[in-house]
């Protein structure tokens, strides 16, 4: 490995170290605040690495042939590495209402990151696995890490088993694909798959690796294990799920099913088509009736993966700006929703039913303010980010003549505005004199200076997205 190789691993470098040295704190027993300051600078440092990497990238490094770093590794990387810090800043205050044990908990989150990271620069089957393993089994243990209630063992052993399941089924899938077209990385199956003459276990091996993505991703029919997981897992863990890992899963879709490998009205295209409309409907139609917000808000989730796959139809090589844009939306629009739910949270409950939130406006007016605008993004209303994003994906699904797709999006904004003026009303019921029952505990600094931030970059990006779509074009072209 050269000099220019080793400087396009430094963030994973500094994110590996940063484990190591949380772990290394918690067996000495230091404080929760050190712990947590020792995981945030181990962020910060690994995405200023980042911007100053990205001129020594051009061309792409290619490292072994497991990774590759080029600028759409790095913009989802540093996406990745934002959400983290973010969510590690909402989880600090959490967790002090919940445990004192701090250590293992970053530990495993720095860990999760890193297999999202790896995701996002794999090139070949053996670190997309590697990377999918790293990410997965940290998230084993995040989910259920509290253990105080039933509820959080039963969403992490499903999770556990459901997911090696999937694993299983994606790496057989990974085999066949071997077995017939004699390479692992995706440049090469990129160019041989659509020359192969298809037989039955060509055809079986794809299925089963998007089947493998798929539950990864919560696609219907492969998201049933969601909702029950998000109501689960802490807070933060379920934002995680919901945006990093999800997200660096969804880098790995976009890189392997492009080129050729889809060909317009060919079987692969009919599947994913089938998959997204049908996602797309599940995900807004079961949301219509929780009461649960973080339920509501898996069903928004796998509803909102279903949108970004009519951008990835569309997409097929030529350009990528609208899943990047929607992807960055999406991040900063569910982790402000989940933040909010996370500074709701108290001893007793996670502050995720829907009813808790009756009468908000009248106690904490611009708590409710943040969360009716994040609703509203991802509902994609005006002077946000969620406009921009779907508008982007409308544009690539009519240059494509996607018009099914495109229809079924458009009832299904529809359709989803709903759940979210829904939950908004709630919020704004005048209630009877004593009859707001909001958590004891006062919202943080912390999450309230975040939720601010996000919020501003919600409606910044929203009214101007200019300098976003300018990074996004520079790394990855038009």
């Amino acid at each position: 490995m050269g000099s220019h190789d080793l400087i396009s691993i430094v963030p994973f470098i500094i994110i590996a170290f940063t484990a190591v040295l949380v772990m290394l704190m918690t067996a000495l027993e230091q404080g929760r605040a050190g712990t947590f300051i020792i995981t945030a600078c181990g962020y910060g440092f690994s995405l200023v690495s980042i911007c100053l990497i990205v001129p020594k990238v051009q061309p792409a490094q290619q490292i072994v042939p497991l990774l590759i770093i080029d600028g759409y590794s790095l913009f989802f990387i540093g996406l990745i590495i934002a959400a983290s810090l973010a969510l590690a800043a909402l989880s600090y205050d959490y967790l002090k209402m919940h445990t004192a044990r701090f250590g293992e908990y970053y530990v495993l989150f720095l860990t999760a990151t890193l297999g999202a990271m790896v995701l996002a620069a794999s090139s070949h089957f053996a670190s997309f696995f590697l990377g999918l393993e790293i990410l997965s089994l940290s998230l084993y243990v995040l989910v259920a890490y509290l253990y105080t209630t039933p509820r959080h063992l039963e969403a992490g052993i499903k999770y556990l088993v459901l997911s090696s399941v999937s694993t299983a089924f994606l790496l057989l899938g990974m085999a066949l694909i071997y077995d017939r077209s004699g390479t692992m990385e995706f440049s090469g199956l990129i160019m041989r798959m659509p020359g192969l003459a298809p037989d039955l276990a060509l055809a079986a091996g794809t299925v089963m690796v998007v089947a493998g993505i798929g539950f990864k991703l919560a696609l219907v029919p492969f998201h049933m294990w969601a909702p029950d997981v998000y109501e689960g897992a802490p807070v933060p863990v379920a934002a995680f799920i919901a945006t990093v890992s999800k997200g660096a899963v969804f880098t790995v879709l976009t890189k392997f099913f492009t080129g050729g490998v889809i060909a317009e009205g060919g079987p692969l295209f009919i599947m994913f088509s089938v998959i997204a409309a049908a996602t797309m409907f599940m995900g807004n139609f079961l949301a219509l009736f929780q009461n649960n917000v973080k339920r509501l808000l898996a069903y928004s989730s796998i509803a909102q993966f279903g949108y970004l796959l009519v951008a990835f139809l569309s997409v097929r090589g030529m350009h990528i700006t609208p899943v990047a844009f929607y992807l960055a939306a999406y991040f900063v629009m569910t982790i402000g929703a989940f933040g909010i739910v996370t500074l709701m949270a108290d001893r007793d409950s996670d502050g995720d039913h829907l009813y808790a939130y009756a009468g908000l406006f009248f106690a904490r007016p611009y708590l409710t303010a943040a969360f009716a605008l994040m609703l509203l993004a991802l509902a994609g209303m005006p002077l946000t980010m969620g406009l921009i994003g779907k508008l982007y994906i409308f544009a690539a699904g009519v240059a494509s003549g996607l018009w099914f797709l495109v229809i079924v999006l458009a009832i299904n904004s529809v359709i989803g505005l709903f759940y979210y003026i829904r939950v908004i009303s709630i919020m704004f019921i005048r209630p009877e004199a004593g009859e707001i029952k909001l958590s004891g505990q006062r919202p943080s600094r912390t999450g309230c200076f975040l939720i601010a931030v996000l919020t501003i970059i919600l409606v910044w990006l929203g009214i101007y997205p200019a300098p976003l779509v300018s990074i996004i074009q520079k790394l990855m072209g038009p």
